[in-house]
């Protein structure tokens, strides 16, 4: 397995107490790891479960301490964990791989160990913690846009939508942010809607689930294609989108125009629904006050209202 530094300066010829100190503490980081990673491969829940919890700590801890369990070959274990019988060994093993993909490179390692498909597993049988840990997991190899394809035929949606739907608060919020990232792959956006994403995306853009913005980003994406025009309608999205537009954050009032004008300009019934309420006014705002798309954006759809 290639190596990588957890320092990317070179150690000097001659060094401080300092530096020796730090030298000392990075062999012995690496020799708990080691020791640690060994107790990974045993046949023992409770060594398992013992080494996945200080995996998991030590992965939270540093950028250095994840490349370092990066190197002494933890991936590809964590990634055969995923599918333990033992519910905390399959919580810890996605927790510590979560926290391992904050690093770049750990993101292609946790990718290659084919890591895709069991954190799917965890999000169909885990607990709720590991449940949002698997989504958040999901949403971290996502950023690599050729795992926005390969997450989502692998049959990560219908999972997330589930956890959208029926999810704690976080377990919603990790499920909202990771099909947001999916929806970005046009290829997804059907699936997303077909598997009864946007129920729930109207749901959460009562202001009291705290996820308006990140609700409107998705359905600004589901809107582009005629499934997702259709369901926005029927679950009442409107009222919500046009709220958006008048009282959401800056980001949220663009996204929210950026939908509205995608049913505007498919359907004058919409037009209709849009207009009644009563959101001339607050598009008025936003075409002189709003972020400059979203100025584009309420410039054209008021265009498309006045006609």
């Amino acid at each position: 397995m290639r190596r990588r530094r957890a320092s990317g300066s070179l150690v000097p010829k001659t060094s401080s107490p300092a530096s020796e100190t730090r030298v000392d503490n990075s062999g012995l980081i690496e020799a708990q790891v080691g020791n640690l990673v060994e107790d990974l491969k045993s046949t023992s829940f409770d060594a398992q479960r013992d080494a996945t919890f200080e995996l998991r700590l030590l992965a939270k801890q540093s950028m250095e301490n994840r490349i370092v369990i990066a190197n002494c070959g933890a991936i590809s274990l964590l990634v055969d964990l995923l599918r333990s019988t033992d519910k905390r060994v399959q919580e810890n093993a996605v927790t510590t791989l979560l926290n391992l993909s904050i690093n770049v490179e750990n993101k292609t390692e946790i990718t290659a160990a084919n890591a895709i498909e069991p954190l799917i597993h965890v999000l169909e049988t885990g607990g709720a913690e590991a449940k949002e840990n698997s989504a958040a997991a999901l949403f971290s190899l996502s950023v690599i846009e050729d795992n926005k394809v390969r997450i989502g035929r692998s049959g990560a949606i219908g999972p997330l939508v589930d956890l959208l739907g029926n999810g704690t608060p976080r377990g919603r919020k990790d499920a909202t942010t990771a099909l947001f990232s999916l929806s970005i792959f046009h290829e997804n956006r059907r699936p997303i809607v077909q598997a009864g994403a946007i129920k729930y995306l109207v749901e959460l853009m009562d202001p009291a689930a705290g996820l308006v913005d990140k609700a409107v980003a998705v359905l600004a994406n589901l809107s582009t294609i005629p499934e997702g025009k259709t369901a926005i309608g029927q679950e009442g999205g409107i009222p919500g989108l046009v709220e958006a537009v008048e009282l959401g954050s800056a980001r949220g009032k663009e996204h929210a125009a950026a939908a509205l004008l995608q049913l505007c300009t498919s359907s004058d019934r919409y037009c209709r629904m849009v207009q009644q309420e009563g959101a001339v006014p607050p598009l008025v705002v936003l075409s002189q006050y709003g972020t400059p798309r979203a100025q584009r954006k309420a410039q054209s759809l008021l265009s498309v209202l006045s006609k």
